[in-house]
């Protein structure tokens, strides 16, 4: 496993050097998602945004900033304008798609097939797929990272985006109930997991529980602040930041969430919890010495994690 001190240093390469020239498209091989927790660390190591332009291809890499969720975007894009100019980012550009002029402008359109890394900001999941959902910007969304490889991240609200099941809406249950969550239709690029943030600090391992009680036949997915998972798409997972990410497998499953009444709090038996804390690396695909293979129980998960949302075009 590495360790944080690890990271940063195999980070320090993203700093420009003089007389080297690097190339984004050169570097991407594969789509990369980067769920984050939210509160992502912006003043001391930054890892989780350090790792967010390396793999959107360096310095001289395409970076768009989707501000679409926040209430206020313009004070989203300043924060991040920033903090990645300073981690040596030299293309940064905001984006918002908030209005359905936007969200269909061919300019705005080719922004994102152009960019090599976007970055969603925190807010409200629920705003952001108001703005998105079945736009021709959602679709060079899922074109950008199937087709280009772009790096894609979000964070909070942004990462419960992510995938197709979306937590739209939560009550801050400290035991699973029947009505205690909404789920909704989000970006689609994940394809079989329900993805809940601020995971620790806001103790919705009860709301996640309660999502998966609907939906037993997909991972939960809890990150907590300041802590990333990052996804190669079809080949491994790496953790990065200061917490924990939480994976609980309920496939296996017993419930009683459709004879439970709705202020009963449910029975759930034989779930799988795995704890991946910061600096746990696991590949799928051509396992080494920093990332090995992960044991059985933990790598059917993963396998579901792993595995993309279908391209829409």
């Amino acid at each position: 496993m590495l360790r944080r001190r690890d990271c940063l240093r195999g980070l320090v390469g993203l700093l420009p050097i003089p007389g080297i020239v690097p190339a984004a498209s050169a570097r991407r091989r594969r789509g990369h998602l980067i769920a984050v927790g939210g509160a992502e660390d912006r003043e001391r190591d930054r890892l989780i945004l350090r790792r967010f332009i390396e793999l959107s291809g360096g310095p001289l890499a395409h970076v768009l900033v989707l501000t679409a969720a926040s209430s206020d975007p313009d004070g989203a894009w300043r924060g991040y304008e920033t903090v990645l100019a300073e981690l040596g980012a030299q293309h940064v550009e905001p984006i918002d798609f908030r209005s359905p002029e936007e969200a269909h402008d061919p300019r705005a359109i080719e922004r994102v097939l152009s960019a090599d890394g976007i970055y969603i900001s925190g807010g409200d999941q629920r705003r952001l797929m108001a703005a998105l959902w079945d736009t021709p910007a959602a679709r060079a969304l899922h074109q950008a990272f199937h087709l280009q490889g772009c790096c894609i991240g979000g964070t909070s609200a942004g990462a419960a985006a992510l995938s197709r099941q979306m937590l739209a809406i939560g009550e801050p249950a400290l035991r699973p109930y029947r009505h205690a969550v909404s789920l909704d239709i989000g970006l689609g690029l994940i394809a079989n997991a329900i993805i809940d943030q601020h995971f620790n600090e806001r103790r919705r391992l009860g709301r996640l529980l309660s999502a998966l009680a609907i939906r037993p036949d997909l991972l939960g997915v809890g990150i907590d602040e300041d802590t990333a998972l990052v996804i190669e798409r079809g080949a491994g997972v790496e953790i990065l930041g200061s917490g924990a990410v939480t994976l609980i497998d309920g496939r296996q499953m017993r419930a009683n969430a459709r004879e439970a009444d709705p202020e009963e709090p449910l029975q759930m038996l034989d779930l799988r919890l795995h704890l991946l804390p910061a600096g746990t690396r696991y590949r799928l695909r051509e396992p080494d010495e920093d990332a090995p293979a992960p044991p059985p129980a933990l790598r059917q998960a993963l396998e579901l994690l792993v595995q993309p949302g279908p391209l829409r075009l």
